[in-house]
């Protein structure tokens, strides 16, 4: 029973036995020794999280000589990936940094502190805010009785979308027609009707709102969240603005919005010669990465370290220092 247990811990991506626990008292030199096998939780299977971990997962056994294989997983996304980072279930997890930082102060969605720290603060996620045409939406407040998607249960998204909501002045509860589905049903729902408009937090190109622009053309637009700013960050300053190039969905113009950075997070406790060569490989491999998807371009040694109050955990520092040094 138990060899079935971890075969099966295997197959969705959990985490390994192998992967061992960090000895603080030890110097961190990035060499793993020991065959070391991670799961990486993600997000829906049409978001960038999942293009972006499936391809570092492919790139770890390259960069680490071997030692470090990886599988990325399909998930709810931040909420519910930082959960099961904390239960053991994966060792690695894309989050949105506003809840990470939620997280990491016990606010928001998690009732104490959480043990997690930070690889690495990568790319931006943009807050994509899109309805039908014909569903008499022009801003967040009109979403009054319509049909709105929020996103996956416990992910980034549907913390976004409900405190958009709220600072809009309406009760996510009360208020709208409240469908919590994963992208590729919401993209769905809003081909055949059955939604009105939808909350999206991903990276750019996001494949599954492609899909909907090529398809839908001018039947769908985005609507501009950005007066609800000044209401966002008295919440979190993590919330800034940020554009979407009118070349990215083939949209008439380009259109403002509300971006939050990413990151990649692991228990404080994961081997600080892992957490290294995982930080390590996700620089030297960016270009790699970003053949997958383009939002991985915007990983940068420049802001990497910047995931305050989130700690950046002492193996990727090393990695960091090493990196910026060479």
């Amino acid at each position: 029973m138990l060899t079935l247990l971890g075969t099966a811990l295997a197959g969705c991506g959990g985490r390994q036995d192998n992967v061992a626990t960090d000895d603080t008292s030890t110097e961190v030199t990035c060499e793993v020794t020991a065959d070391t096998r991670l799961g990486i939780a993600t997000g829906n299977a049409t978001g960038v999280y999942y293009v972006v971990g499936n391809a570092l997962a492919t790139q770890l056994p390259g960069a680490t000589g071997g030692k470090v294989t990886a599988t990325a997983a399909e998930t709810g996304a931040s909420v519910q990936n930082i959960e099961q980072l904390v239960a053991g279930k994966y060792d690695i997890a894309f989050s949105l940094f506003d809840t990470a930082t939620d997280a990491a102060q016990g606010k928001g969605s998690f009732g104490s502190p959480q043990p997690v720290q930070a690889l690495a603060r990568i790319y931006d996620n943009y807050t994509q805010v899109i309805v039908r045409a014909d569903a008499g939406i022009e801003s967040v407040a009109d979403m009054k009785g319509k049909r709105i998607s929020t996103g996956s249960p416990k992910s980034g998204t549907e913390v976004i979308a409900n405190r958009l909501l709220q600072a809009a002045g309406l009760d996510p509860a009360a208020d709208i027609k409240a469908q919590r589905l994963d992208l590729t049903k919401t993209v769905d729902g809003m081909k055949d009707g059955t939604i009105d408009g939808f909350f999206w937090s991903g990276g750019i190109p996001t494949g599954g709102v492609t899909d909907l622009f090529t398809t839908q053309g001018d039947k769908v637009k985005f609507i501009d969240i950005t007066p609800l700013l000044p209401k966002m960050n008295e919440i979190n300053t993590a919330y800034q603005t940020g554009t979407i190039g009118k070349d990215v969905y083939g949209t008439p113009a380009d259109v403002a919005t509300i971006v939050v950075p990413n990151v990649l997070l692991v228990r404080e406790n994961l081997d600080a010669n892992v957490a290294c060569a995982v930080t390590k490989a996700l620089f030297e491999k960016k270009d790699e990465l970003a053949k997958a998807n383009a939002a991985a371009g915007g990983i940068s040694l420049e802001t990497a370290d910047k995931t305050d109050p989130v700690a950046v955990h002492r193996g990727a520092r090393k990695a960091l220092d090493d990196l910026n040094a060479g």
